[in-house]
């Protein structure tokens, strides 16, 4: 009998099997490149996530490191009190370098960096020029960026102790550091990042 169809030729079975094995291996490369282009776009995601916390983690340190020792008396007339009141989820200071440069050149300006829930979550930022009456009061958001989930802020002493709190009407001077942790969330994953320690110059004698 004859060898195959017509010579050379394939049979119908081989070229269904090349046919077949064609696909598969064409479909495990798609699935190789579906994968590489998902774990991609996390990266990429991630990158986008670490570049942002970072730049709004640089503002942050760049106003805290501003911070200077105002004092300001109260409407009602009395001693001047230092303006700084530092929380674990708030920090309302005074600074040279505002997050935002406001729009006439003005010398000092209250800030408030504030973890809010409710409507709006994520950390706000609010700023007023100085003097002021009413520096802290609360005012319409700067900016609310929603991807923060927590700030924590933290003061230390000269001591060396780190504080949960500082009250500056009562301790009569700036901490010489303020410690910052953010954790974000991005497509729903949480990340916590390194604390920022940022030293106060302005709070040595």
């Amino acid at each position: 009998g004859g060898g195959g169809a017509g010579g050379g030729g394939f049979t119908l079975l081989e070229l269904l099997i090349a046919l077949s094995i064609l696909a598969a291996l064409v479909a495990i490369a798609l699935g190789g490149l579906r994968v590489g282009a998902a774990a991609w776009q996390q990266g990429e995601d991630r990158a986008e996530a670490h570049q942002h916390a970072r730049s709004l983690a640089e503002i942050i340190a760049r106003s805290v490191a501003g911070s200077f020792p105002y004092r300001a008396a109260p409407r009602e007339g009395g001693e001047a009190s230092l303006l700084f009141v530092g929380e674990e989820d708030r920090l309302a200071f005074v600074t040279l370098s505002p997050p935002f440069p406001l729009a006439a050149p003005i010398a000092f300006t209250a800030v408030v960096f504030s973890l809010e829930s409710g409507k709006r979550p994520g950390l706000a930022v609010r700023e007023k020029a100085l003097p002021n009456f009413e520096p802290f009061e609360v005012e319409q958001p700067v900016l609310v960026d929603s991807s923060v989930a927590e700030a924590t802020f933290s003061y230390l002493r000269a001591g060396g102790e780190w504080e949960k709190s500082w009250n500056g009407a009562e301790e009569k001077k700036l901490p010489e550091a303020v410690q910052i942790q953010i954790t974000t969330t991005v497509k729903g994953k949480r990340e916590a990042f390194p604390p920022l320690t940022v030293s106060l110059k302005a709070s040595l004698p």
